[in-house]
């Protein structure tokens, strides 16, 4: 799953892409990467960000889409939002996930849409809201809090009328969480996994990276590859990223060695296999 923040303040890239030529030249660049799906947001959830009007975020992320989904690039369109507004634009410009951070709590009417309309979606886990959330977050056991959130929303969806097989859940790592839970989750993802669902992993450039490796964002791709490896061994199977092709990469060799099946793919520099 690409990530294509149409913002001005995201942490992981600065605003690069508000622009809208240079969010539709990302996510096309992505797709030809190897991205499966393609996130657009329109509002960045940061800790500390401040929510902003339906009209700015439906201005940011609607043509964006209609642009890429114009391009046919055989990639799943996804908006990231929680507002209904928002989601019925971006589905009529070509959208046909939604990607929603606070799991339809923050317009219950949200899981209705993704009912009638038969679209995907994934529910992520998120203590409090992105002002907030990173304010000393404390669990009785973050995997079983977690845990319980993420099958408390699946029911509600289900019972709008979402099919399961439509639904993907995301533990949240780094929304409201210290690096000790986000270290937690990962280990223990299969007691996630459990559930039934896809689990969605969103590890790329965050805070945490940095805290341990000392790297600034820019310079955290080794930290988001080794994260997604391991999620990807404890069962995960979709991974949130910036950077799609390394990720793709290290994704293949990983599911080439869990799996011991592999087909061989050449390049111009290839000349031998080992």
């Amino acid at each position: 799953m690409g990530v294509v923040n149409v913002t001005p303040d995201s942490f992981s890239d600065g605003g690069r892409f508000l622009d809208a030529d240079a969010a539709v030249a990302e996510a096309l660049g992505q797709a030809a990467a190897g991205a499966a799906i393609l996130d657009f947001g329109g509002e960045s959830t940061r800790p500390g960000s401040e929510p902003v009007s339906i009209a700015e975020e439906r201005r940011r992320v609607v043509p964006v889409i209609e642009r890429v989904a114009a391009a046919g690039t055989g990639a799943t369109l996804s908006v990231d939002t929680s507002k209904l507004a928002v989601a019925e634009a971006a589905v009529a410009a070509g959208a046909t996930y939604v990607n929603d951070v606070t799991a339809f709590r923050g317009d219950p009417e949200l899981a209705g849409l993704v009912a009638d309309r038969g679209l995907a979606c994934c529910l992520m886990h998120m203590l409090g809201e992105p002002r907030t959330m990173q304010r000393d977050p404390r669990y009785e056991d973050v995997v079983d809090d977690v845990r319980a959130f993420l099958e408390e929303r699946l029911a509600f969806a289900v019972a709008a009328g979402v099919a399961e097989e439509r639904v993907m859940l995301d533990p949240g790592i780094g929304f409201g969480k210290t690096v000790a839970h986000n270290l937690e989750l990962l280990r223990r993802l299969g007691e996630l996994v459990a559930i039934g669902r896809p689990i969605v992993i969103g590890t790329a450039r965050k805070s945490f990276l940095g805290r341990i490796t000392g790297r600034a964002v820019d310079d955290r791709l080794a930290g988001t590859i080794a994260t997604n490896v391991i999620a990807f061994e404890r069962g995960a199977r979709v991974f949130r990223v910036h950077d799609v092709a390394p990720v793709v990469d290290a994704l293949a060799v990983a599911a080439a060695t869990v799996s011991g099946a592999w087909t061989e793919t050449t390049s111009s520099t290839t000349t031998t296999t080992s």
